[in-house]
């Protein structure tokens, strides 16, 4: 499983999907809910907000 690149968690899908969504669709190193929510000061709230109306869309990132 891929780790958070700044603090060494293991990420979940989720958080894999969204950071590809959000930074780079290729990437291959991705950053925790945690440090992308300090990445693009703001709530980690909002990145959930933003995941689940993702999901709700249909956006097949995530699964």
């Amino acid at each position: 499983m891929a780790k958070c690149k700044q603090c060494n968690v293991e990420l979940k899908s989720d958080e894999i999907a969204i950071y590809r969504k959000l930074v780079n669709r290729g990437a291959t190193d991705y950053l925790c809910i945690p440090c992308l929510s300090a990445y693009f000061k703001c709530s980690q709230e909002i990145i959930y907000e933003r995941i689940a109306k993702l999901r709700e869309s249909g956006c097949t990132l995530f699964k």
